[in-house]
């Protein structure tokens, strides 16, 4: 799904990478393409929120066309937070960036990196084109949100020095581009294993709120379909969206 040979165009500023690719596809344009912003005046996280613009930080979306079915190309998200977890630590993150469900990328108990997918069918309804958009937290971490936040930066030895963006993207795309790979010939299973090996907050207790209604539990791993394992006072619980908190942070 993702194409090695994909051009990379670069902005100065956009209100978004993610909106700039849904633009496109609505007019017919599907790609395949990087697109690449130094600076972001509307970008948004999952549900809606803000996720404010830190010049230094990578902001990327690619944009292309797929025959493949909507739960295929939602197992992306998993390969990039996986590609960006293995490349924050291949740039000098001293903690071991670790995967928390569905699709942030953390150092410690801070957020470094979201992750977001956006798709709709193509003109004819004949496949569909995706969104594939990230933020990483290189230069310094936006403040003021929901949860704690972490850049590289300041995971980073004091006298290492801070890739910028496009030095990361270089490092991280034969990563992504691997694990899309093998995510296509083999399965999901050797990405669901190595997401596991990295999961944040693996066998804690976890509450998901989806709604107004929580479900409590412990944390009890992954299913073959990119669903979170929550083992309740009632019997395991497979979730496929939600919003997931830690004791540790709840």
């Amino acid at each position: 799904m993702i194409d090695g040979a994909a051009p990379v165009e670069t902005f100065e500023e956009i209100d978004s990478t993610l909106l700039e690719a849904r633009r496109r596809a609505e007019r017919g344009d599907v790609g395949p393409v990087w697109l690449i912003a130094r600076r972001q005046s509307a970008g948004r996280g999952r549900r809606g929120r803000a996720w404010v613009t830190v010049e230094g930080n990578l902001f990327a979306t690619l944009l292309f066309a797929t025959p493949r079915p909507p739960q295929e190309i939602a197992l992306l998200s998993f390969a990039t937070g996986l590609a960006i977890a293995e490349t924050l630590e291949a740039f000098g993150a001293r903690a071991r960036p670790t995967l928390k469900w569905p699709n942030d990328v953390l150092i410690g108990d801070a957020k470094a990196s979201g992750i977001l997918l956006d798709s709709g069918a193509l003109p004819g309804g004949v496949g569909t084109w995706a969104a594939l958009g990230f933020g990483v937290n290189l230069a310094g971490a936006p403040k003021a949100l929901d949860q704690p936040t972490i850049s590289l930066r300041e995971a980073m030895a004091p006298d290492a020095q801070t890739p910028s963006p496009l030095e990361f993207f270089a490092a991280l795309r034969p990563r992504l581009e691997a694990w899309a790979q093998r995510l296509a010939t083999e399965g999901f299973e050797p990405l669901r294993q190595a997401w596991l090996a990295r999961a944040h907050g693996l066998g804690q207790t976890v509450r998901v709120m989806q709604g107004a209604d929580p479900i409590g539990g412990q944390f009890a791993g992954l299913s073959p379909r990119g669903e979170l394992e929550v083992d309740t006072s009632t019997g395991r619980r497979l979730i496929s969206a939600g919003d997931v908190y830690f004791s540790s942070a709840a």
